[in-house]
């Protein structure tokens, strides 16, 4: 795990630039409310806002990310008015965050924009019980929600805006379907029950910090799509936060709330959240942790006694996502992961079909998007497939099984980046023999989706021609994918 976070790649420096961003934007809107006078009520909530406008918005383009990000406030005030109105009201309270939590897992089905708007509805009604916001409060409130949030846009768009010279890839929306055949529908469902139980078996646990077992599963529906996925990510969520309650214990307590200490520490968690974001949900968490336990400290009520609560919690919502995912309405690892792969498979045919067409001569074909495309559907395969390669999975051979499948498509993809980077090469043009290649990989995929046989064709060119060498062996592992992909469900790969 320590080799995954501090050896990985980041390309471009893209994560390194995305956290320091984030504690720049952050940094700024804690400064502006505490300029405006804000309480530490206040100034919290607009520093969490802001964590969630520059974490949360992730649509494809700058413009559609500024879109998402003026509409923020739009659904996080109605929701912090009715958190704040329903506060002496218990039931009416929790019908209504059970409420807030469905309809934010079903807005995912609206993409990156109804995920993010989704997330900081959720956020909104929890930072209201994690600060017990009161009516009184609210105008306060509205005001450092707005400025934070125009203060992240501004350090986004405005002071550092790097994808305007590099967009990031368009996210994948998760598999489809209709009424409770759609996932979305299904998790919106799992979430509400899961929540549902946490909810109630939280506040049996702590009358006053029982929103940590709702948050716990709710964050543990973020991001997954399957029954297999949901467990590992509750498992993940519950390592991360013993390590940050380990950390908290040697970290967060001696500091005794001392802002200038604190607000350095927590900069640094910032840092931590989004550089490691993107690489291991468990060290995600243990940053979280870390965080939770600075801001308890500012407001005076951190001690071992509140951080075992927070695992207690925190293993409550666990629990909660799990019997959710397993006893409603499951979603198989099996049916996502197929849905993945096959939607990875038809990208790399059209990998295949825009690289034709530049061998061809057209001048506006572009393969090099779809490739982008590729990367982001096999880190969905990756994601879908991880419960099956997990340490602690104990079925050996589903194990292997779902590793050779990663390989092969690891080794599809780097195929498919090599015959891109040879198209690119205007000598390697109008070449009519590796167009010729390009349409047999068309014919591979296609038979390999429809379930037919597939021949690997050679035409005695040496393999020495790196056109023909990728060509090949794409050929080749699409040929291996057959086996594995047309195993039936009950198999050592598919039936987890």
């Amino acid at each position: 795990m320590l080799k995954r976070v501090f050896m990985a790649p980041d390309p471009g420096r893209a994560r390194l630039r995305f956290a320091a961003r984030a504690v720049l934007g952050i940094a700024l809107a804690v400064a502006l409310c505490g300029l405006a006078g804000h309480s530490l009520t206040g100034t919290v909530t607009g520093g969490l806002a802001a964590l969630l406008a520059l974490f949360t918005v992730t649509d494809a383009t700058v413009r559609g990310q500024a879109v998402t990000t003026a509409l923020l406030p739009a659904v996080g005030l109605p929701v912090l008015t009715a958190a704040a109105e329903l506060h002496d009201h218990p039931v009416a309270r929790d019908l209504t965050f059970l409420a807030v939590v469905g309809a934010g897992v079903y807005a995912r089905r609206w993409g990156p924009r109804g995920h993010s708007l989704g997330v900081f509805a959720f956020m909104t009604f929890f930072v209201a019980q994690f600060l017990h916001a009161t009516t009184d409060q609210l105008p306060q409130l509205y005001a450092a929600v707005l400025l934070s949030v125009l203060a992240a846009a501004g350090v986004r768009f405005g002071l550092w805006c790097y994808e305007r010279r590099t967009p990031p890839p368009a996210v994948p929306a998760p598999p489809g379907g209709t009424g409770l055949a759609r996932v979305t529908t299904r998790q919106a469902i799992q979430a509400t029950a899961g929540a549902g139980f946490a909810l109630v078996v939280g506040q049996l646990v702590s009358g006053q910090r029982w929103y940590w077992a709702v948050g716990a599963t709710w964050w543990i529906f973020v991001n997954t799509t399957s029954r297999g996925e949901t467990l590992v990510r509750g498992f993940r969520r519950l390592l991360g936060t013993v390590i940050g309650i380990g950390l908290g214990l040697l970290v967060a307590m001696p500091v005794h709330g001392d802002p200038a200490v604190t607000a350095a520490l927590a900069a640094v968690c910032v840092f931590g959240i989004f550089y490691t974001a993107a690489l291991s949900y468990t060290w995600m968490m243990l940053w979280v942790t870390l965080l939770a336990g600075l801001l308890y400290g500012l407001l005076g009520v951190l001690g071992p006694d509140l951080l075992a609560l927070r695992l207690a919690e925190t293993g409550v919502g666990a629990l909660g996502a799990a019997l959710a995912v397993i006893l409603v309405l499951p979603v198989t690892t099996h049916s996502i992961t197929d849905a993945w792969i096959r939607r990875a498979l038809r990208c790399v045919h059209a990998c295949a079909v825009e690289t034709a067409r530049r061998l061809a001569g057209a001048a506006d074909a572009d393969p090099a998007p779809r490739v982008a495309e590729l990367e982001q559907l096999l880190a969905r395969v990756r994601l879908s497939v991880a419960p099956l390669v997990h340490p602690l999975n104990p079925m050996l051979g589903r194990k292997r099984r779902a590793r050779h499948v990663l390989d092969l498509l690891d080794d599809c993809a780097r195929e498919i980046r090599g015959l891109v980077a040879v198209a690119a090469d205007p000598e390697a043009s109008h070449d009519t023999r590796l167009a010729t290649a390009c349409r047999r990989v068309e014919a591979a995929v296609e038979a390999l989706t429809e379930g037919r046989d597939i021949a690997i064709h050679t035409d005695g060119l040496p393999h020495a021609e790196p056109a023909l060498a990728h060509l090949h062996g794409l050929e080749r592992a699409l040929t291996e994918l057959a086996r594995p992909l047309r195993t039936p469900s009950g198999s050592p790969l598919v039936g987890a």
